[in-house]
């Protein structure tokens, strides 16, 4: 299985993002999901699951605006 954790810790750099894939059941049927680590410059961790690489990133767009606005 990939590991996007050492330990339990999330091992995303700074500016970058990692992200793996796993399967489970959703209402009876079987769905690939992405797991997504992006660590900020700040060294702040976003993380999430979703069905689609593209949801992660803009889901993390999102956090990324509404931390700019602090």
């Amino acid at each position: 299985m990939n590991s996007i954790n050492e330990r339990g810790c999330s091992v995303c750099q700074p500016g970058k993002e990692n992200y793996t894939t796993y399967n489970t059941k959703l209402q009876g049927k079987r769905v690939r999901m992405y797991q997504y680590d992006y660590r900020a410059e700040s060294g702040e961790l976003f993380f999430c699951c979703a069905p689609t690489l593209e949801a992660c990133r803009e889901k993390r767009d999102k956090w990324l605006i509404r931390n700019n606005e602090q």
